[in-house]
């Protein structure tokens, strides 16, 4: 089965009430993780890299990678760009293997990305690629997105109509309360995702797929793993699941996952070098740190995107 495109993917789910995970992808143990998952509960896949995982591991070596995990599991899975900046990532993304990508435009005038993601949609679509587009900005850093708190905004349902009818863009992220990175919100606090914007979005775009993007929960399981061996990670705080499972069950098309991989990864790493310190095989230390990430990975699609079964 070659790589697929999101389209019949996000069709099924919205029909369905659940979501697609797209989890971010930096090497070949993150990807292993996965898909094995994935493939031992038959769930469609989405492995999104983003234009510094690229930079790190190279274009080629991801595309061989996901390649090589579509032949080990048979499932439908797509390859996404995450966070593409400009028209030029995109189109080597395109013309290089890529199925989806993203063209974030968010910070631009509304004006503006609506031309830029015209732009890339006309490309993609002539290369059979879909594309997914932004309104509203999330706070937060991940790679090169760092957006402060007072430069976030919430999307505005009477814009997305217009939005989606001229750039003709396939789906589209929103900005309702999710955050980039393991540090969201404040302790003591209860995050609260702005279940009013979703709604009327989807009245506003029947049938059309939403994305959210900063979905990370943080398990504080791993936070306390890292704390106890070495890291410093004070208040960390994610998305609540039952609200992402409440989106899944809604509107939303795609959930998107890293932080919460990087945790469960960064936590297996540091716990077996404390137990371990006199080790340096690398294969000693990623085998765990795989299964922590296939172990994640089949908690979010059981409880979290309700997509087990659904490839």
């Amino acid at each position: 089965m070659p790589l697929v495109t999101t389209k019949e993917m996000f069709e099924k789910a919205y029909n369905g009430g659940y979501a697609i995970g797209a989890f971010n992808v930096n090497n070949m143990e993150i990807v292993q993780g996965i898909t094995e998952a994935a493939k031992d509960l038959n769930a469609p896949l989405i492995l999104q890299v983003s234009k510094g995982a690229r930079a790190y591991a190279n274009h080629t070596y991801l595309i061989k990678l996901v390649e090589a995990a579509v032949i080990e599991t048979g499932l439908p899975i797509a390859l996404h760009l995450d966070h593409g900046d400009s028209f030029e990532i995109c189109k080597s993304c395109i013309d290089g293997g890529f199925t989806s990508v993203m063209i974030d435009a968010s910070s631009k005038p509304f004006e503006e990305n609506i031309a830029l993601t015209r732009k890339v949609v006309e490309y993609a679509h002539d290369h059979g690629v879909v594309v997914e587009a932004e309104l509203g900005t999330l706070a937060g850093v991940e790679d090169e997105v760092n957006v402060s708190a007072e430069n976030s905004s919430y999307t505005r349902p009477e814009d997305v109509q217009e939005f989606v009818q001229r750039t003709g863009c396939d789906s589209l992220a929103i900005a309702i309360g999710t955050s980039h990175g393991a540090y969201k919100f404040k302790p003591g606090t209860k995050p609260q995702l702005r279940f009013d914007i979703l709604e009327d979005v989807s009245r506003r775009l029947p049938g059309f797929p939403i994305v959210l993007h900063g979905s990370s929960s943080v398990p504080q399981e791993f936070v306390k793993i890292i704390n106890e061996n070495g890291g410093n990670m004070p208040g960390a705080i994610g998305v609540p699941e039952d609200q992402l499972r409440k989106a899944a069950s809604m509107a939303v098309c795609k959930i998107n996952i890293d932080s919460d991989l990087r945790l469960a990864m960064t936590a297996s790493i540091r716990k077996y070098f404390n137990d371990h310190p006199d080790h340096f095989d690398p294969r000693q230390y990623l085998k765990p740190a795989r299964a922590a990430i296939k172990d994640m990975v089949a908690h979010k699609i059981v409880d979290v995107l309700g997509c087990d079964g659904k490839a």
